[in-house]
């Protein structure tokens, strides 16, 4: 048995298992981390960045960027010829194939697709990425490796092509695969539909955890009994902010926003069209109303805005306990279709249209996208940008927000950082590890050793006995445990 890994990112994971004349891929995440070395794309034309010097380069607030459409970092291809080499039968992608994650990523890609097709650029610059200019280039730019492997984003008709093979599976479904392996997506407790996977033969038995969370949101819980007793547990996806406690970033999202507020000024979130915002609008829900501040309106503008408010409300089997109730009273799940009825929160595709005739100030807008360097938060930078009364708050982790608003600068609207991130910690880890006890560990290379930063903190890493097996980018990995049976079918002639 062996794996490949062929992402370096442990929270945006892609990695090859290779078992029993089978190749399993487990995730394929896109990393659009890479979209910081690029400039905005403004939907409103912006004399700022358009006066700036440079041909594909550009010097912007004392940094240079790349001014041409985003492009994103991919896992290693090299993986590719490697699947063709060793398997001749399957080639199967085991990511979050349940029905709600499946709408989840259609909107979360088209989003992505109208963000770029709608601020077309008319070059594109490819001169800066050869080997010979980078070498000269200023930092950060210099650094960067892998840039010839960087791509633009795929189309709508590929999403589509993409998405038409995916087979749909419910939790705790097995789902035989050649009759080598039988697989099983299990409750990850982190997002509506998120899954972790058992992978299992008739003598052994792995499980595949990433992206999972214990605490009480609105997801079903994460499934633990299942993954008991496994003789390999791949782990990744661990939170992002192991020192950030996630309730305490809430009350201060609602405190910051209020302060805000109420001295007049905005508040920009950017965020992504699913996920965390479900949990922040109910957080607002509840603060507003008890703080004086119900009159504020919400605006939430994304392309896909409508959808990803309506699919939330109507997949009740997703839902935790508390909130699959509701739905059989009826009344809905989540507190934003009351806001939406009273006129409280308004959704919007884009800036354009019925927005503006509808905009009122204080407000509060939940746009993307969370890198500032694309989609409808790029114009309220542009606008809001230059007051101090208005305030950025950054609640995903993915981006490093100094990074998010280096082209910004310099800007004189209060930023706060109050990323959330429910993921599994390192203590929560070692405690499901010790309930669920798999005879192997693997792991990315990060989780044993304390970061980077805090060299001291040993808690900040796992420590485990036996130790777990790390991998890194590009690692090939025998994993630590033999195949003793086999069971075969011998025909009478």
């Amino acid at each position: 048995m062996k794996l490949y890994c062929l992402s370096g990112h442990p929270t945006l994971p892609c990695n090859v298992l290779k078992f029993k004349s089978t190749t399993i891929m487990l995730d394929c995440a896109l990393d659009t981390t890479a979209a910081l070395y690029f400039l905005p794309l403004p939907l409103v034309h912006s004399p700022r960045l358009s006066k700036l010097p440079g041909w594909e380069l550009k010097e912007c607030s004392g940094r240079v960027f790349v001014d041409s459409q985003p492009e994103f970092s991919l896992p290693e291809r090299a993986a590719g010829s490697l699947q063709h080499r060793c398997d001749p039968h399957l080639k199967l992608s085991l990511h979050d194939g349940t029905p709600l994650h499946h709408r989840t990523y259609r909107l979360l890609m088209e989003e992505l697709v109208t963000f770029m097709e709608r601020v077309p650029k008319a070059h594109a610059a490819s001169s800066w990425k050869n080997k010979e200019i980078q070498r000269l280039l200023p930092g950060p730019l210099k650094e960067v490796v892998d840039v010839c492997n960087w791509k633009k984003c795929y189309t709508l008709q590929e999403v589509n092509s993409a998405l038409s093979k995916v087979q749909l599976v419910g939790y705790s479904q097995k789902v035989e695969l050649f009759g080598a392996v039988q697989v099983t997506p299990l409750s990850s407790g982190y997002s509506l539909g998120s899954s972790n996977w058992i992978i299992q033969s008739h003598h052994e038995k792995i499980s595949y955890i990433s992206g999972s969370s214990l605490l009480t949101t609105h997801p079903q819980p994460m499934e633990q009994s299942s993954l008991k007793n496994s003789d390999v547990l791949i782990l990744t996806g661990l939170t992002q902010i192991p020192t950030a406690n996630p309730d305490g970033m809430l009350g201060e999202f609602c405190s910051n926003l209020a302060m805000t507020v109420r001295a007049g000024g905005n508040v920009l979130v950017p965020c992504y069209s699913s996920g965390v915002v479900y949990d922040l609008l109910e957080c607002l829900y509840q603060f507003m109303d008890s703080a004086n501040l119900g009159t504020t309106p919400f605006y939430f503008i994304s392309p896909v805005a409508n959808s990803s408010l309506e699919f939330s409300q109507i997949f009740a089997e997703w839902l935790c306990q508390n909130k699959q109730s509701k739905v059989y009273l009826p009344e809905p799940p989540f507190p934003h279709a009351e806001l939406i009825q009273t006129n409280k929160l308004k959704h919007y595709p884009s800036i354009h249209g019925d927005f503006s005739s509808d905009f009122r100030q204080p407000c509060v807008v939940f746009t993307g996208h969370p890198s500032l360097r694309f989609g409808d938060v790029v114009h309220f930078m542009e606008l809001w940008g230059k007051s101090s009364l208005n305030t950025i708050i950054f609640t995903e982790p993915d981006f490093s927000y100094l990074d998010a608003l280096a082209p910004y600068q310099p800007l004189a609207m209060k930023c706060v950082y109050c990323p959330i991130d429910t993921r599994l910690n390192f203590h929560q880890v070692s405690k499901l590890l010790k309930d669920i006890q798999p005879l192997n560990v693997v792991c990315p290379e990060p989780y044993t050793q304390p970061p980077l930063a805090q060299p001291h903190r040993s808690d900040l890493m796992l420590e485990l006995q036996p130790p777990p097996v790390s991998y890194r980018r590009c690692s090939v990995i025998p994993l630590p445990f033999r195949r003793r049976y086999e069971r075969v079918q011998l025909l009478p002639e």
